[in-house]
C-alpha cells in the first residue's frame, strides 16, 4: 500500500487555506452557524460509523487476547504516558495549546480503515486488526475524554467533564447506537453505497476542519506564532510515531508473537484517528478559540502515519520474495 496524496488530504489543505482567507462564515456567529452545523455533522459521522460497524466482526479475532492487550495498552496507556512526558520535556518553550493538542493526539483511539488496510497489504492477521480497530473506537468514546479531563485538570485548566459527557452521549453515542439499530434494515444499502457514504463522511470532516480553523483565525490566534509551530508539530509527531513503533515491535518480539500478529499489533497500536478525533474535539473543547492549533498534531500525524505505514506494509508484503 503506497501513500497517495488523495483528494481528502488536498481537501484538508484547502479547508485550512479557506479558513485563513475567509474565516467569517465558519467562525462563531458566522452565517454557517457552526454551533449547530458542527454538532449535526458529528451526529451524521457517528450515525454512519454505527451503520458500518459490524459487531459480529469482533467475534472472529476475539481469542488472541495477548495481542489485543498490547494494542489497547499502546493506544490508551503507552501513548498518553508518552504525551505526558512530552508535556514535561517541552515545558514553557512549547505553547500550552499545542501541548494540549499533542496530548489529545495521544489520547485518541486508533483508526479503523487504515489500520485494517495496511494489515491486509502487509499480509498480517486481519481478524486481529478488525477486532482491535473496532474495539479501540468504542473504548475511545469513554477513555479519550477521561484522559483529557485528567490532563487539563492537572494543568490547572477549567474543564468540566459533566457537560462533555452529556454532549458525547447526545451527539456521539446516540447517533452511533441509532446507526447500529438501523443496520439490519440499511446494511445492504450501506454496502452498495459505501463510496458515497465515505464521501459524505469525509466532506463533513472537511467542514469541521474549516470551522475549527476559522475561529482561530478570526480571533488572531495564529498571529502569535511563527513557522516554528509547524516545525515543532512535525518533529513531535514523527518522534511519537517512531517511539511507539519501536516499543510495539520490541514488546511483540518479547511476547513471542507470530509475524502476522506483530504486523497487526504495529499497525493498530501506532495509528490515531482523524475521523473520530475531529468531531470529538468539538465536543470536548467546544468553542475554544485555539481549537485549530490544538488539532494541528493529529492533522500532521494523520498523513505521516499513512506515508510511513505504506512503506512498511510494502516491506512486509515482500518478505517471502526477499527470502527466495
Amino acid at each position: 500500500m503506497k501513500f497517495k496524496f488523495d483528494w481528502f488530504l488536498k481537501g484538508m489543505l484547502m479547508a485550512v487555506g479557506l479558513a485563513f482567507l475567509w474565516p467569517a462564515p465558519g467562525a462563531h456567529g458566522g452565517f454557517l452557524h457552526p454551533e449547530l452545523l458542527n454538532k449535526m455533522g458529528i451526529a451524521l459521522i457517528f450515525f454512519l460509523n454505527g451503520l458500518g460497524l459490524s459487531v459480529l466482526a469482533l467475534r472472529d479475532g476475539a481469542l488472541r487476547w495477548q495481542v489485543h492487550l498490547l494494542i489497547q495498552a499502546s493506544t490508551f496507556l503507552i501513548f498518553p504516558l508518552l504525551g505526558w512526558g512530552l508535556l514535561n520535556l517541552t515545558g514553557s518553550w512549547m505553547s500550552a495549546d499545542l501541548q494540549t493538542g499533542f496530548f489529545y493526539l495521544c489520547a485518541l483511539p486508533s483508526t479503523v480503515s487504515s489500520s485494517v488496510a495496511l494489515t491486509v497489504a502487509a499480509r498480517g492477521n486481519v481478524s486481529v486488526a478488525v477486532f482491535n480497530a473496532t474495539l479501540s473506537s468504542l473504548i475511545g468514546v469513554v477513555l479519550t475524554p477521561l484522559w483529557m479531563a485528567w490532563i487539563l485538570g492537572h494543568s490547572g485548566s477549567d474543564f468540566s467533564v459533566g457537560p462533555v459527557i452529556i454532549d458525547l452521549l447526545l451527539w456521539l453515542i446516540l447517533p452511533l447506537t441509532l446507526g447500529q439499530l438501523a443496520r439490519p434494515l440499511l446494511h445492504q444499502w450501506a454496502n452498495r453505497n459505501r463510496s458515497r457514504i465515505q464521501m459524505v463522511d469525509r466532506l463533513t470532516i472537511l467542514t469541521l476542519i474549516y470551522t475549527s480553523f476559522s475561529d482561530s483565525v478570526q480571533q488572531h490566534i495564529w498571529s502569535h506564532y511563527g513557522p516554528m509551530v509547524l516545525v515543532e508539530t512535525l518533529v513531535g509527531a514523527a518522534v511519537l510515531f517512531f517511539v511507539v513503533l519501536l516499543l510495539i515491535r520490541m514488546l511483540s518480539n518479547l511476547l513471542g508473537f507470530s509475524t502476522e500478529d506483530r504486523i497487526a499489533a504495529i499497525f493498530c497500536g501506532s495509528k490515531k484517528t482523524l475521523a473520530s478525533g475531529l468531531p470529538m474535539a468539538h465536543l470536548i473543547f467546544g468553542a475554544h478559540p485555539a481549537l485549530g492549533l490544538i488539532l494541528m498534531p493529529i492533522m500532521i500525524y494523520h498523513p505521516l502515519q499513512l506515508a510511513i505505514g505504506g512503506v512498511i506494509s510494502q516491506h512486509w508484503a515482500n518478505r517471502e520474495s526477499r527470502v527466495k
